[in-house]
């Protein structure tokens, strides 16, 4: 009886989560850069409404980037995915709504090494979905914060500065991608400051 020892491909379903500032994206970039040195196969997606670093690329507030792929939905993804990917990377998973549970699970189950990252709550302290879920059947969650521009403690939320009360907290809304001129990272204490 032959034994098979070749590695099997096994998938497994990563998250890195936390509010605006906290270094999701820049964890993101550093886990595709790690992979692309161990030579692996990797497709990095962003969603079509995060425009701020640019077409086909996800840019940290650091500036650290990577080229990226574009999508306008979860359902998108699968398609994006070359044969031989070993990696997939999605950046701003709150944009894609609860669909991306499914995709990033069955590519998971398919054998890919899934991670996403995104918010895991809202501007006004609501869980974020699809976060939550993802982070109910991930193998592993890295869960960051930020720094509060108030007082300097662990900031676990964020907040938009300039409430116009255009669209809802649960709803992407393109004139609300932002960052430093937008929102500001808090904690607990002054989340409603």
């Amino acid at each position: 009886m032959a034994i098979d020892h070749a590695p099997q491909r096994t998938g497994r379903l990563e998250v890195v989560a936390g509010p605006m500032f906290a270094g999701k994206t820049e964890e993101l970039v550093r886990r595709v850069h790690r992979a692309r040195i161990a030579r692996r196969a990797v497709v990095v997606v962003a969603h079509e409404l995060d425009t701020r670093s640019g077409p086909g690329r996800v840019a940290s507030h650091s500036g650290l980037e990577v080229a990226s792929a574009t999508a306008a939905a979860a359902g998108e993804i699968p398609a994006l995915v070359a044969p031989g990917t070993e990696l997939l990377a999605v950046d701003e998973a709150q944009f894609f709504g609860p669909e991306l549970v499914e995709v990033a699970v069955g590519l998971a189950d398919a054998g890919l090494v899934v991670v996403v990252a995104g918010l895991a709550v809202t501007f006004d302290g609501r869980p974020f979905s699809p976060l939550p879920e993802l982070m109910a059947v991930a193998e592993s969650v890295t869960k960051l914060t930020a720094v509060c521009t108030v007082c300097g403690r662990d900031a676990a939320y964020h907040v938009r500065l300039d409430d116009d009360g255009a669209g809802d907290a649960l709803t992407p809304v393109a004139g609300h991608v932002g960052g430093t001129e937008s929102y500001q990272a808090r904690c607990r204490a002054h989340r409603s400051t």
